[in-house]
């Protein structure tokens, strides 16, 4: 029987390309930390942001997927592997929102290095959206929704390029209906009518790199 159960969890390993060790809160050293370093950033970056109006709006985002991330916790936990993902993407928006996506200087630094037009900072948080959250919603479907793994890798694609073009369409309600006067600094444009189509693009870029490098690495270890 104990044989039977690590073979069955052995599996599902392979299948989602993690093992989820099923430690509660308490005694998830590594989820701890990871809750720890995203309160600590989230007060630094709440001290004088460039525009606190515009911070408010930007952290919408952050107060409700962290909410349902806490209440879902207990009827689902995603690996730590999920969470750190989750972490990761979370810590690259929150340093967008206090200085707003269109004056972060780490995009200034890449247009005066590389020669472009404009401050590419929203781009690189739209394509981490898509190589950073692709592998977490793969884990929902295999877990969750219990779809086979060979769709697993074609559905979290889909899956993240819906949730961009959602929220492409709710940013510029809340741009048109909360402030309109903060439209241009919400939503990050700076004069490209195809903005919006561009961060579609490179979200579903960065999810089919990241689908594609799973794949690449269970096919490695299966071999």
């Amino acid at each position: 029987m104990p044989l039977k159960s690590s073979a069955r969890r052995w599996s599902m390993s392979c299948c989602s390309g993690s093992m989820d060790d099923g430690l509660p809160f308490r005694n998830n050293r590594l989820l701890q930390g990871l809750v720890a370093w995203l309160l600590l950033f989230w007060v630094v970056t709440a001290i004088a942001p460039y525009n606190r109006f515009d911070w408010l709006l930007e952290n919408l985002l952050v107060f409700i997927y962290g909410a349902i991330l806490v209440v879902t916790y207990r009827y689902f936990a995603f690996s730590d592997r999920s969470y750190l993902l989750f972490t990761i993407f979370l810590t690259l928006h929150l340093i967008g929102t206090h200085y707003t996506y269109a004056e972060t200087p780490v995009g200034f630094w890449l247009r005066e290095w590389f020669g472009l037009s404009r401050n590419h900072y929203d781009r690189i948080v739209h394509f981490a959206f898509g190589l950073l959250i692709a592998y977490p919603m793969r884990e929902l479907l295999l877990r969750l929704a219990k779809v086979r793994v060979g769709w697993s890798y074609f559905l979290a694609v889909t899956l993240v390029l819906a949730f961009s073009g959602f929220y492409e369409i709710v940013e510029a309600w809340v741009a048109m209906i909360v402030s309109p006067e903060l439209g241009a600094a919400y939503l990050g444009t700076q004069g490209d009518v195809w903005d919006a189509q561009s961060d579609m693009g490179l979200a579903l870029l960065g999810a089919v790199t990241a689908m594609l490098c799973t794949w690449l690495a269970l096919h490695h270890k299966g071999r």
